[in-house]
């Protein structure tokens, strides 16, 4: 189906792959490996046709659509369900056909209904809704516009439109950057049942074991195609490493004694002939090469400098925002030596109840009682985000610990991957996975006894990943990390712990457990819909006859809501403004001394504000209801 003849790519001055010659077949599911900057992403540029090779060229089989994940969702009004169901290229086609119908195209009508029928058009509202619940979206999400979510969610929104198109190539350049454990389940289950093709760039292990079953890996400037799934071609790897090392040595043998020879007796006449012979079967023997396994990264955490127990606990807290609680009466005591893994579906709490954790967030209600010498390294994406982009990889060490050396400096950075010039480089000039890289060595390098991490692994490849569960082994601190990647879970915790309806327990069975506890409850949710469903259905045939004039009326009441509609956007914004005034105040309460003697004048003035923040908040969703009152009834008023 796809086939790569002689393919060449030169970017940036460096040669990425040289003499690409594979074939790809209909209904492989191929996962496209390699180190981060190998060339993945060049190839799938080259396979859409964004990107001419230097030489060769690819060849796709006529009539063979090709599907990728859009990078940007711009922030329009549309649903998220219409959104997704955009994906389905072909079926909008045939709708929007049906629309330019008019009664005298009775003929045409039935057939593009059946053109609709065999699209699966009265089925594509449920089968889209099924892909946003997967993806992690609520019911009630799927009719916001996609303007109301974040950069994230957006970005599940557009794998969501990929996964709807019914084109025989899928192109997935690692999908579950932005998904959480749950979501990855999910994926990995619907991607095995896909018909089709599948090329899949992703760093994650097991969700290559578990996907693929054939693996197309970049190295040293060439590509092998293996048949079966990552942990194969690795041992297809191995196997061929033995044997390249093996002939190596083999052969470096042989051109010393070739060599010797031809020193000793290169002078002497009656040797002469026979050290020009052995001369042209050293030339002839050309250069073979010694095994090379790229790992750049070898580091480890340093012994902390104290070692407290517990190191902080919460008693009895409340946690959430404003007058919202995600977690209730959460009782935890983070002990030395904790290797803890945090489990729950997007949502949940997790990332709320880590915050907590840190200090960043203050219990609604309840105590956090950190040790005296607690020492936290703390790892999220804002905190990646947050690495200045004027500074070097370099400057920011030497910012963070001004006592080192630019030696110590530069020695320290060269274990993960900072090695000459690129230890200079600017940030902003630095990928996703080199900052995350960065940000990771600062952790390090402050030597906490108090690990919390999480999705350490977004961003990073395969061999980083390695590096940095070898690392969190050996750590002696109390370990907490939430995480898409299975391997990391179950290589550096002992311990898991579910957030789920509103409560922190442990959970007393492992990742597959879990994964089974996932099934569970989307097999209660899809029972509990059935009906909805079906009835969905049913009116989605309904909806599809008499389209236009359903698009008629919808117009006519969206012109008539609008302004009751942007009164209700209006002051959703004033609470969310309002919501994070009152928490700021009350993250200044919750400093450290805020009680003492001498902060007497700050703290009364603290409390009144947060006194008239809360009042404000109190008054803005009052308001706010008024406002869903009115337009909900002017909904009702209308549809009568």
């Amino acid at each position: 189906m796809l086939s790569f003849n002689e393919i060449a790519c030169r970017r940036d001055g460096k040669q990425l792959f040289t003499d690409v010659n594979c074939v790809v077949h209909s209904g492989q599911k191929v996962g496209l490996t390699g180190a981060n900057g190998s060339g993945k992403s060049s190839l799938f540029a080259m396979i859409q046709g964004d990107l001419e090779p230097d030489t060769g060229n690819i060849s796709l089989q006529q009539h063979v659509g090709i599907t990728h994940v859009a990078q940007e969702a711009e922030a329009s009004e549309r649903s998220a369900l219409d959104y997704v169901v955009d994906g389905d290229q072909r079926l909008r086609q045939v709708q929007a056909d049906i629309d330019k119908c008019t009664e005298s195209d009775g003929e045409r009508l039935a057939t593009l209904l059946a053109d609709l029928d065999q699209a699966g058009g009265y089925t594509v509202q449920s089968r889209a809704g099924a892909l946003l619940n997967g993806l992690g979206f609520r019911s009630e999400q799927h009719s916001w516009p996609v303007s109301k979510f974040s950069g994230g969610w957006r970005m599940r929104l557009n794998l969501g439109q990929a996964l709807m198109s019914p084109s025989e190539l899928l192109l997935l350049d690692e999908p579950t950057n932005h998904l959480d454990l749950d979501a990855v389940l999910w994926l990995e289950s619907w991607l095995r049942q896909r018909e089709g093709t599948l090329i899949l760039i992703s760093h994650d292990r097991e969700f290559l074991d578990t996907v693929t079953n054939m693996t197309l890996h970049i190295e040293s400037e060439t590509a092998d195609l293996v048949t079966g799934n990552y942990s194969a071609f690795e041992r297809w790897r191995a196997a061929r490493l033995g044997n390249q090392q093996a002939a190596h040595e083999k052969a470096q043998a042989r051109r010393k004694e070739l060599q010797s020879f031809v020193d000793r007796f290169r002078a002497k006449a009656t040797k002469a002939r026979q050290a020009q012979s052995r001369l042209k079967m050293l030339e002839r023997m050309g250069e073979t090469q010694a095994v090379r396994i790229e790992t750049p990264f070898k580091f480890g955490f340093k012994t902390p400098e104290a070692m407290p127990s517990p190191l902080v606990v919460l008693q009895a807290c409340d946690l959430g925002y404003g007058d919202t609680t995600v977690i209730r009466k959460v009782k935890m005591s983070v002990q030395s030596g904790d290797r803890i893994g945090l489990l729950g579906v997007n949502g949940a709490g997790k990332s709320t109840l880590v915050k907590a954790l840190v200090g960043d967030l203050v219990p609604l209600s309840g105590t956090r009682t950190p040790a005296q010498r607690l020492k936290i390294g703390y790892f999220a994406q804002h905190q990646v985000d947050q690495l200045r982009n004027d500074h070097s990889p370099l400057q920011a060490l030497l910012s963070y610990d001004p006592s080192l050396s630019e030696a110590e400096a530069r020695t320290f950075l060269g274990t993960f991957g900072f090695q000459g010039e690129q230890a200079l480089q600017a940030a902003e000039t630095l990928s996703g996975g080199e900052r995350a890289r960065l940000a990771l060595s600062l952790i390090v390098h402050s030597r906490p006894n108090l690990l919390l991490l999480d999705e350490p692994t977004n961003h990073l490849d395969i061999t980083m990943r390695q590096a940095l569960a070898d690392a969190l082994v050996s750590f002696e601190g109390a370990l907490l990390v939430i995480s898409h990647d299975r391997t990391m879970l179950r290589t550096v915790v002992d311990t898991l712990y579910l957030v789920a309806d509103g409560d922190l327990q442990p959970f007393d069975d492992d990742l597959d457990g879990y994964a089974r506890w996932l099934a569970s409850r989307r097999q209660q949710s899809s029972e509990q819909a059935s009906h909805d469903g079906q009835s969905l259905e049913s009116g989605d045939r309904a909806q599809s006859i008499d389209r236009r004039q359903q698009k008629r009326d919808e117009a006519t009441l969206r012109a008539k809501l609008a302004p009751l509609t942007k009164d209700v956007s209006r002051k959703e914004k004033a609470l969310d403004k309002a919501t994070q005034a009152l928490a700021d105040v009350r993250e200044k309460l919750g400093v450290d001394g805020i009680y003492e003697e001498g902060q007497k004048a700050y703290l009364a003035e603290l409390l009144s504000q947060e006194t008239s923040a809360r009042k404000n908040l109190e008054t803005i969703e009052e308001q706010l209801l008024e406002s869903m009152e009115a337009l909900e009834q002017a909904t009702v008023d209308s549809s009568n």
